[in-house]
């Protein structure tokens, strides 16, 4: 009934869907199994994509060549760049997305793409054979073989639905968990642990009142998370803010008891930087309000999210506490909220491809691993489809540093330090910020993407050119002088000290009060420069010329930790022949398996004179 296929993908949530799509573009032959080929690219809990550090992994997937943004940009009803009052390091595309869209567009993306087939049906098993995952059976009795899998379940693997005081299997509300591959994965050697997460109620947005609620536009001009020809928005829908009070406490705190969270009934460790509404005003008794933010699900819908009111209390309380919230005295539940508790496996347990150590030609990405949030899914997911469609034709892995993107930094700290909790990515774990900003991720990766067969030839062209544009536009700038006369006035307005000879272009932008388009309402010889360049490239270059400092002392950095990276530790080597290891640091060097000094040496638990001894011990 089925042919052999090069990849089979199990889930087709964020994760599932670049995984397919990555290995299908670069020629493998892919089967996607999914439970409901109606929920292809759910999003299962907000409807948006981006946000801080967040919007930086969506561009990324872009300039590589996956389909996240692309995507996005199709499917959003509103577009805002998060953080313009600090530097670029800390831009971040975000955008409200309409979720029926979003899945649908998805869909249509996998179904175009010939290499791609589907079946619906349940994984059970991952067929082992040698040592090396050969295909998986399904709850139909089926066994579908293949050169690798990745498995991108989810909240599905034994997943439990927590509504106050009652439970019950799911991997999503309506939907059926997923049994059989845990247990199989722990009998072959896996550990295993359990995460949690949790969504909040959905109202009717017919029966809110917006006019007690502060408005949240978008950006007056939208940009977009591709940097393919996809169109900007030409309307937008609003979101809004409004906020709980301590009468919306006392009503929360009644449901306390029954809380299966505070009674102990839930055992997994949830999202820290995304509580529950109860954990909130538990945790800060000393706040009298937390923020909501009513965000519209779709164009043509008027089902609401409730973002910032995740709960797992009686769906009574949930209603009752609701409607004490300025602009909802008389909402309408759709749903009420609920936790729940699913299966993942300590990401320790992987390589930097996302290989698993015990058994190859097997892949995790997304939940599984213990992350939270749609683009840490969906990022990881293009890095597996990637690597195996890779492993299953004998070609060699293909990786991202630390210093190269985000992707790269969420994957090394996984893979070196684990979570126990779900793992969210910030900027503030990225130590090469000022390198990875979002407005570069296709000068960084586009030619990575290109090499390995997923990004095409027109995305190479696009940002050869605005490589060009950038340094055409620098070199300009370089030499272009202004006088005191042309240009003082405008200086003093913005609060910086006048000329008194003629100055560089690009000494003036060094000057952090001023911007290009300050100095171009005053001088048209700037005017006459920027008019031939596009306004990306344009940015890119003030960018450049601002920060150079900044990026030239990360880049030195960069260089000196490369020089650990490129120290290979051999696949075999034996940890305990090395004596004066630690007794930490040699387990968890066993554990890991580095393949670098440099990712050795970001293992938790291991120490710089275990670094020391591992150098001198492979003679450097």
């Amino acid at each position: 009934m089925f042919p052999e296929y090069d990849v089979i993908v199990v889930g087709a949530g964020h994760a599932g869907c670049e995984a397919a799509a990555a290995a299908a573009t670069m020629g493998s032959k892919v089967l996607l199994i999914t439970m409901n080929m109606h929920t292809i690219a759910q999003m299962s809990c907000n409807p948006a994509m981006g946000g801080v550090a967040k919007g930086q992994i969506v561009r990324e997937i872009d300039a590589l060549g996956g389909q996240s943004g692309i995507v996005s940009d199709k499917t959003m009803i509103q577009f805002r760049m998060l953080n313009l009052s600090k530097g670029p390091a800390m831009w971040s595309p975000r955008c409200q997305s309409d979720r029926m869209l979003f899945a649908q567009e998805w869909r249509n993306i996998l179904e175009a793409n010939p290499n791609v087939d589907f079946w619906q049906d349940t994984a059970k098993e991952i067929i082992v054979e040698d040592g090396k995952a050969a295909g998986v059976k399904t709850s139909l009795g089926i066994e579908i073989k293949s050169k690798a899998v990745v498995l991108t379940n989810g909240t599905f693997l034994n997943g439990l639905i927590h509504i106050g005081e009652k439970n019950f299997g799911g991997g999503r509300t309506g939907e059926k968990a997923a049994t059989g591959i845990t247990e199989q994965l722990v009998q072959l050697g896996f550990e295993a642990g359990r995460m949690k997460t949790g969504t909040p109620p959905r109202v009717d947005g017919r029966s809110l009142d917006y006019s007690k609620m502060e408005e949240q536009p978008g950006d007056e001009n939208p940009s977009k998370f591709s940097y393919t020809d996809t169109a900007p928005l030409t309307k937008q829908r609003s979101c809004w803010i409004t906020y709980t009070n301590s009468e919306v406490h006392e009503v929360l705190r009644t449901g306390f008891e029954k809380s299966p969270m505070f009674s102990g009934r839930i055992k997994g460790i949830g999202p820290r930087y995304c509580p529950s509404v109860e954990d909130k005003i538990n945790r800060f008794a000393d706040k009298d309000r937390h923020q909501i933010f009513v965000e519209p699900e779709g164009w043509d819908t008027v089902e609401v999210y409730v973002n910032g009111f995740s709960t797992s209390l009686p769906e009574d309380v949930q209603y009752a506490a609701l409607r004490k919230i300025p602009g909802f005295e008389n909402a309408k539940m759709f749903r009420p909220g609920y936790a729940i508790e699913y299966d993942y496996f300590p990401p320790t347990q992987l390589k930097s491809t996302l290989e698993t150590h015990l058994i190859k030609n097997l892949f995790f990405a997304g939940q599984i691993n213990g992350t939270t949030g749609y683009e840490e899914a969906a990022c990881q997911g293009l890095m597996a489809g990637i690597n195996a469609h890779r492993n299953a034709q004998g070609e060699e892995p293909f990786t991202l540093k630390r210093s190269e993107a985000y992707i790269g930094v969420l994957i090394d700290d996984l893979i070196n330090k684990g979570t126990e909790e779900p793992y969210r990515m910030f900027t503030s774990r990225a130590e090469y910020r000022t390198l990875l900003r979002q407005d570069n991720a296709d000068i960084r990766l586009t030619q990575r993407g290109y090499e390995i067969g997923l990004a095409d030839q027109k995305r190479l062209d696009n940002v050869n050119r605005k490589i060009k544009e950038v340094d055409e536009i620098v070199d300009q700038f370089s030499t272009t002088k202004l006088t005191p006369e042309e240009i003082n006035t405008t200086l003093e307005q913005w609060g910086t000290a006048p000329l008194r000879e003629k100055t560089a272009i690009t000494q003036l932008l060094k000057r952090p009060q001023i911007t290009i388009e300050q100095l171009a309402e005053s001088s048209s010889k700037i005017q006459d420069i920027i008019a031939n360049y596009n306004p990306d490239s344009v940015q890119q270059a003030q960018i450049h010329i601002k920060y150079d400092s900044y990026i030239e002392k990360e880049m030195l950095l960069v260089e000196k930790m490369n020089r650990l990276e490129d120290l290979n530790i051999i696949d075999n080597f034996n940890y305990d022949a090395v004596s004066s290891l630690s007794f930490e640091g040699r387990e968890k060097l066993k554990r890991t398996r580095p393949t670098t000094i440099g990712q050795a040496s970001r293992i938790s638990g291991v120490s710089q004179s275990d670094i020391s001894v591992l150098m001198l011990f492979i003679g450097r």
